[in-house]
């Protein structure tokens, strides 16, 4: 019997020949349904071909014994091999991680052999990377790598090898499921738009820069041009306008601008042909939109309008004709070789080049975020770019620090909002770091975000790798300000104003570790968007005294043989602490209570996230991030806790070592932590974030509100003297936790303990 679900047709798409079009029996689209939608090529212009390799198609999906990934090598015996790979790609388990393909290709070094580890953290827009270009001696009108802006740029690591020997890259991209998946939820967004009848440069600004804002599809298809002729009415001339050295060969040529315009247009032309449409269906459920007046009715009605989407056919097509153009992207690199994965999406290209020049020409297409190269960067689908080479400073008396490896990623935010905490993409990689290098500017040091910093490493145990580089120091202007003391003065009284703020919630002995880490290595840097040569003696001095201290982060550190001795007295009371500090701020995110200084988020962002946990792609959307959250609540409440053993194996000689024992204990609870959130907040649950993402209809966003309440619930439930079994198995989670990693960093617990 035919199975009209899963039955395959012939179709013809922007692409030359025919291709094949099906739903997938076992794979999941972005909403973790299975019957994802493909279109493959068939690679033949002939109609009868085409017809006879949909009907081989047909076989495998009336027959539900092929539908299992170890009957491929079988399969190639009874079709043909392009019919197979269509089937088949893609359903194979046990994938490698993007991290763990760079690491194949270029290792990373460590202490032994004599290579210090630097994380460049801070406020986007502080200047990291820019600083990062002065390291590795990166020409800012002519090498353009790192790429810098004012706005958010780095979204992918970045992670840079010194060493002899040729240039060497390797670029790992994001998985073919999770791109489409942004697209998807870039078309709702342009869909949505265009039912509330925004003009055409709206809804090409929502399907050209997903809301997230690390996936931008101008980058691979082209800005959107609302005329033929441009003008700035906004330019003020510049005694020194920056230089644009661009080669002929890396700009997108006018005739390929105008394509890829006309290419937008059509898309556009179809999102409101798609939106209509849906927006008809929805209105014989609802009522026309225009009917809904109050902003709770229309979001029942603009909610109930994007579940209709993803069940058009014509959405779907859509989808997949965009993806097909940002696929033919990677056909344009045409240097480098590229692995493709088992579903033929590409995983890794990586490339070797004697020339600096040369090498730096080809890696700018991953990383570029050029204008004139927009419409073929592949930059928004990368997740992690390592590179290996001779980089330096380029003033020779600068070259102190030979062997580093420099870890550059996305900035952590500005508001408070963005940093209730720090993403776990972050902060797993502490315990990998020798130097944590905090960016901030010294205009306006220690707002909440790098706070947030100090807080999570403090909190962890990795003070004594903290370091802050102040960018714009040139910029601290004012007549009370004589000289660079002055200045100095000014900014580190506005640090020490801010670490006392922080004593109340790490406690006094961290927040004092942390203060002295600071005066110790701090270093005001102005002028960074100048080429090294240009800058002033002061600020030149300034960086080799930095470069410096990161290669000493390279010397092994003296081992501390006094260590801590704990009872569980006090514990429960610190943990319970932790979770209501969970808990109460995403009742007021959820919209399930107030809670203080938190707003309500947005349904579309709250769905994003459980898209995000149903489908194990990530346990955080943006500025969203509960695994993050509640491993910085129970560090917190723990690093406390930790503070005060009940005694020592032996006294400590001073306050240096003290604290170099208590951090080392601190550092084995952070790491195990990430473990157990992890598990019980995404792992555990995953069937109940599938159920909060699948709600629908009237009050589904309150509804999916109060799913993820009881997730919380019953991942963190509430500890107290009246405890349910499943908060006391929870307790008793974090006591072995707790215990095992004490005991793991060499502290003991008093056998009446526990």
């Amino acid at each position: 019997m035919s199975n009209e679900k899963h039955k395959a047709s012939k179709s013809s798409s922007n692409r030359p020949g025919w291709s094949v079009t099906f739903r997938h029996p076992r794979r999941s689209d972005s909403r973790g349904r299975t019957g994802l939608k493909i279109r493959r090529g068939l690679g033949t212009t002939d109609g009868g071909e085409a017809d006879r390799l949909v009907a081989q198609l047909n076989v495998l999906l009336n027959d539900e014994r092929w539908w299992s990934a170890d009957r491929r090598t079988e399969a190639k015996h009874h079709f043909d091999d392009i019919v197979v790979a269509a089937f088949f790609d893609g359903m194979e388990t046990g994938k490698i991680s993007a991290s763990a393909l760079r690491e194949n290709k270029i290792p990373l070094p460590t202490k032994d052999d004599g290579y210090a580890r630097v994380m460049l953290a801070g406020t986007t827009g502080a200047g990291k990377t820019t600083l990062l270009r002065h390291i590795i001696g990166s020409d800012h009108s002519q090498d353009r790598f790192p790429s810098t802006s004012t706005a958010r740029t780095t979204t992918a690591d970045i992670e840079i090898v010194t060493a002899d020997g040729p240039f060497e890259s390797v670029v790992t991209f994001m998985p073919e499921h999770e791109v489409r998946a942004h697209i998807d939820e870039c078309l709702e967004e342009a869909c949505l738009a265009a039912i509330q009848g925004q003009p055409d440069d709206k809804i090409a600004a929502n399907l050209l820069s997903h809301r997230e804002q690390r996936f931008r599809l101008f980058y691979l298809l082209g800005s959107w041009q609302e005329s033929a002729k441009e003008t700035d009415d906004f330019s003020i001339d510049d005694d020194k306008p920056e230089k644009d050295t661009i080669s002929e060969q890396e700009i997108v040529s006018a005739a390929e601008a105008t394509r890829n315009q006309a290419r937008l247009i059509e898309f556009i032309g179809h999102i409101k042909t798609v939106a209509r449409k849906v927006g008809d269906t929805t209105a014989t459920h609802l009522g026309p939109l225009e009917d809904h007046d109050g902003p709770d009715n229309r979001t029942v009605w603009l909610e109930l309008f994007s579940d209709e989407l993803y069940e058009h056919e014509a959405f779907s097509k859509l989808a997949l004709d965009i993806m097909d153009d940002v696929e033919d992207r990677f056909k344009l690199i045409r240097t480098g070789g590229f692995e493709q994965g088992s579903d033929g999406w590409p995983v890794v290209w990586s490339f070797m080049e004697s020339s600096r020049e040369k090498f730096l020409e080809q890696v700018r297409w991953f990383s570029s975020n050029h204008h004139k190269q927009f419409g073929r960067l592949l930059t928004p689908l990368v997740d992690g770019i390592r590179v290996r080479g001779p980089f330096e400073p380029l003033i020779k008396e600068m070259r102190v620090a030979p062997k580093l490896v420099l870890i550059d990623g996305e900035g952590i935010g500005h508001s408070a909002k963005s940093a209730s905490s720090i993403s776990t993409r972050v902060t797993r990689r502490f315990s990998e770091m020798d130097m944590i290098l905090i960016v901030d500017n010294a205009e306006q040091p220690m707002q909440t975000a790098p706070l947030e910093l100090l807080r999570s490493i403090g909190n962890s145990g990795h003070a004594d790798k903290l370091a802050i580089a102040f960018t714009h120091f040139d910029l601290v202007k004012g007549q009370n300000f004589g000289n660079f003391q002055h200045k100095r003065a000014h900014v580190m009284n506005s640090v020490r104003d801010a670490v006392g703020t922080l004593k109340q919630s790490i406690g006094a002995s961290v927040a004092a570790m942390i203060e002295k880490q600071i005066e110790e290595h701090a270093f005001f840097l102005g002028g960074l968007d100048r080429e090294i040569q240009q800058l002033p003696q002061g600020f030149r001095d300034q960086m080799l005294n930095l470069l410096t201290v990161m290669q000493k982060a390279a010397e092994p550190s003296i081992p501390v043989d006094a260590a801590p001795v704990y009872s569980m007295e006090g514990l429960e009371i610190a943990l319970r602490d932790a979770v209501e500090g969970f808990q109460n701020p995403w009742k007021g995110r959820l919209g399930i209570r107030y809670h203080d200084g938190i707003t309500k988020e947005h349904w579309t962002r709250i769905k994003a996230l459980t898209r995000r946990f149903a489908n194990a792609w990530a346990n955080e959307y943006d500025t969203l991030r509960p695994v993050a959250d509640l491993v910085a609540r129970l560090q917190e409440s723990i690093s406390r806790w930790l503070d005060s053993p009940a005694q020592w194996t032996r006294d400590p000689k001073d306050d240096e070592e003290r604290n170099a024992a208590l951090a080392t204990v601190r550092k084995s609870v952070f790491t195990a932590l990430h473990d157990l959130a992890e598990n019980r907040l995404a792992d555990a649950h995953r069937p109940n974030w599938r159920d909060a993402f699948d709600l629908s209809g009237k009050n589904a966003g309150h509804r999916r509100a109060e799913e993820i309440e009881r997730i919380y619930e019953k991942a963190a439930p509430r500890i107290s003297s009246a405890m349910s079994e499943p908060a006391r198995s929870f307790l008793h989670s974090l006591h072995r936790l707790v215990r095992t990693a004490v005991e793991n960093a060499g502290g003991q617990f008093r056998q009446s303990g526990g």
